[in-house]
């Protein structure tokens, strides 16, 4: 009896587990496409109303997997783009809360989405003023960004952002290469939407890189 009991436990745990990570899955991706029409095809109010009812799904989406590192990244992310859409000193709140989240699926699992912490935490610092308004520091931006890449160094948002970064300092010549990787990377069939734009963005990047670069 102690034998059959333990065996259908396991297996009756076993299920449970494969049917939370389903959920968790379902729900991530539900977020990732509700963010990409939020952040590319809604403007002014019908984007702040977008991002205002993501981020409460995103908070959700933390409570229901409070230890999952994934649930706090795309957390931040939402936070991010809602205070990058909202703009202004107004923004600062939510940026803060996103910087928060995304520290915290540091300290789960910074390996979590290929590293994607490290690189959203590191374009937080290099958009957010600096002291004494906020809390933006482009050198621990850099130093993010180089161990995103350690994590993913051929995706496509990794290196658009930091591509992006190295472009707003200067430095045209690594920003190139780093836009060249990531349109390289082509559009993921799992986030097919925000790659498209992703990639239309990156073009339009690299003609402002080529222009620096002739002068």
């Amino acid at each position: 009896m102690y034998k059959f009991t333990l065996a259908f436990y396991l297996i009756l745990t076993s299920v449970f587990a494969t049917a939370v990570h389903a959920d968790e899955a379902q729900d991530l991706s539900d977020i990732q496409q509700k963010w990409a029409i939020a952040n590319y095809e809604l403007q002014d109010d019908a984007q702040i109303d977008a991002f205002t009812q993501l981020s409460e799904q995103s908070a959700l989406f933390v409570k229901n997997y409070p230890s999952s590192a994934q649930t706090h990244i795309w957390n931040g992310i939402v936070l991010a783009s809602f205070a990058g859409a909202k703009g202004g000193l107004g923004a600062l709140g939510l940026a803060k809360e996103a910087k928060a989240s995304l520290e915290n699926a540091l300290s789960i699992d910074g390996s979590a989405l290929n590293g994607s912490a490290y690189a959203s935490l590191a374009t937080l610092y290099s958009k957010v003023p600096g002291w004494p308004i906020g809390f933006g520091d482009d050198d621990k931006a850099e130093k993010l960004f180089k161990q995103a890449l350690a994590f993913n160094l051929e995706g496509i948002d990794t290196n658009y952002l930091y591509g992006e970064y190295l472009y707003d300092e200067g430095d045209y010549k690594q920003a190139k290469a780093r836009l060249l990787v990531a349109q390289a990377a082509g559009i993921r069939d799992t986030r097919a939407k925000a790659d498209k734009y992703r990639q239309q963005a990156i073009s339009q990047l690299l003609v402002k890189v080529d222009k620096k670069l002739k002068r």
